[in-house]
């Protein structure tokens, strides 16, 4: 088999203390930080040293007998990560566990910074955890993306496109963060990625912005592609060695779809365009991962106050009663599918055939 160039030559990125030292102090803007300007020095020479070296993951153990380099020295945080996504899967194929929904809040907008005001997708997904409280047998986990806009800490650092060198190199979860040489640390996905895991159902309420997703979503589905073929053993490609990689993928890779088989909701809103656009973007990717429809009834795009002012956007929710209403039934048919799905009873006619193309 003929190896694969790894191609390369793209321009250095490497920045000199000085331009390193200039950009970590913008973290100490506030005048406040004056009286600490000795300590804040040498912080940034502790800092300059794990860049210089590269210390992406300063704290690593061997990785043990199960992975195929066992001698290899995996970093805590992603063996932390990989194993409470173990757990998270255990509970979810237990029998004896409740069936669990994962909502998601994919508005950016809050009322606990700069927009003063409530999301219209916030009100929606209260409308949807009145019907989930219903079911007894149901347990939800709530998640709400408008914390990366309003709490202090929260980031979901973008996608590095690793599955576009080798399906392989991309880590499941994903190895790319936390990267403390870089200062990309604080990264959600680690608790998110169990949440998915999880979950029977997942109900995803989102307006549209500017014809897309709102930019923390986008995020969060972006860093989601390990779940559909990542690889479980970063030992395998000695970390980030992208000739690894790619000698792994053209021997065979499985492209393990690690999410497949749970249902799934959607709710999209706008007010002008892109609301029938986004809600097929956002159930093709989901049905892509091997995800299963509720139903028609769970695919739910539509407008509210068309072309009204911005400012009475939530009065024209207040009048939309179908919507609403439409909305419950979309948590409605989550449940009835998820009910169905634990009793083994959830059709998924293709769910035996052999992917001709995995990708």
């Amino acid at each position: 088999m003929a190896r694969v160039k790894v191609r390369t030559g793209m321009p250095s990125v490497a920045l000199d203390k000085a331009e390193f030292a200039r950009r970590l102090r913008r973290r100490f803007y506030d005048p406040a930080f004056k009286s600490v300007e000795t300590e804040i020095t040498r912080i940034i020479d502790v800092a300059w040293d794990g860049y210089n070296e590269s210390r992406k993951s300063p704290r690593t153990r061997p990785a043990g007998d199960r992975y195929a380099d066992p001698s290899y020295e995996l970093s805590v945080e992603w063996s932390a990560a990989s194993k409470a996504i173990e757990q998270a899967e255990r509970e979810q194929k237990s029998r004896s566990s409740k069936s669990r929904i994962l909502l998601i809040n994919g508005s950016a907008r809050s009322d606990q910074t700069c927009p003063g005001e409530m999301s219209k997708s916030w009100r929606l997904v209260q409308l949807v955890q009145q019907v989930f409280a219903e079911e007894s047998a149901l347990e939800v986990e709530l998640l709400d993306l408008s914390l990366l806009a309003s709490e202090y800490g929260r980031n979901i650092h973008p996608c590095k496109a690793c599955v576009s060198t080798a399906m392989p190199l991309c880590h499941w979860p994903c190895s790319c963060y936390p990267n403390h040489s870089l200062g990309q640390h604080s990264d959600w996905m680690n608790e998110i990625y169990p949440m998915w895991a999880r979950a029977h159902g997942v109900m995803i309420v989102t307006p549209v912005n500017w014809y897309q997703v709102p930019g923390g979503l986008k995020a969060m589905i972006d860093r989601l592609v390990c779940a559909d073929g990542g690889n479980p053993d970063p030992t395998s490609t000695g970390g980030k060695n992208a000739r690894k990689a790619k000698d792994i993928e053209m021997k065979g890779w499985a492209y393990p779809r690690h999410l497949a088989g749970r249902a799934f909701s959607v709710v999209v809103h706008g007010d002008a365009a892109g609301s029938e656009t986004l809600r097929r973007i956002l159930v093709d990717w989901l049905k892509d991962m091997g995800l299963v429809s509720a139903g028609h009834a769970a695919e739910l795009d539509r407008y509210v106050g068309y072309y009204e002012p911005y400012a009475t956007n939530h009065d024209a929710l207040d009048r939309d009663d179908a919507f609403q209403e439409e909305t419950r039934n979309a948590a409605r048919a989550l449940v009835a599918a998820v009910k169905l799905l634990r009793q083994g009873k959830l059709a998924q006619p293709d769910a035996r055939l052999r992917d001709v193309r995995p990708k």
